[in-house]
C-alpha cells in the first residue's frame, strides 16, 4: 500500500519560512491530486493546498500569496513552501493523496502529520 513520509515541520518566529516534503512509496500505484490540509487546536481540518498531477492548483483563500504548492511525479512527491508565516498557520499539517481505484472511485491516503509552530 502507499505510504506517505512527511519532514520539514518545526517551530518557526513569524515572518519566517518552512518548507515541508511528502513523499509517496510503495509498488503498482498511481496517484491523482496530492495536497495538503491542516488542523489547529479547536478547529476543524481545513484544506491548505492540492494539486493534480495535471498541475491544476487550488489554495485556500488564507495562504495565497504566502504558500507555495509543487509536485514531482516521478518522485511522487508534493511540496509546501510557506513563506511569512503567521501565528495563525500554527497547525498540524498532513499530507494526502488521491489513488484512483474505478471510475471516480480513490482511495484517500494520509501521511502521520507533522506540526508547524508559528510564535508571535
Amino acid at each position: 500500500q502507499i505510504q506517505l513520509v512527511e519532514s520539514g515541520g518545526g517551530l518557526v518566529q513569524a515572518g519566517g519560512s518552512l518548507r515541508l516534503s511528502c513523499a509517496a512509496s510503495g509498488s503498482g500505484f498511481s496517484i491523482n491530486a496530492m495536497g495538503w490540509y491542516r488542523q489547529a487546536p479547536g478547529k476543524q481540518r481545513e484544506l491548505v493546498a492540492l494539486i493534480t498531477s495535471g498541475g491544476s492548483i487550488n489554495y485556500a483563500d488564507s495562504v495565497k500569496g504566502r504558500f507555495t504548492i509543487s509536485r514531482e511525479n516521478a518522485k511522487n512527491t508534493v511540496y509546501l513552501q510557506m513563506n511569512s508565516l503567521k501565528p495563525e498557520d500554527t497547525a498540524v499539517y498532513y499530507c494526502n493523496a488521491q489513488e484512483p481505484y474505478s471510475g471516480s472511485y480513490y482511495y484517500d491516503h494520509w501521511g502521520q502529520g507533522t506540526q508547524v509552530t508559528v510564535s508571535s
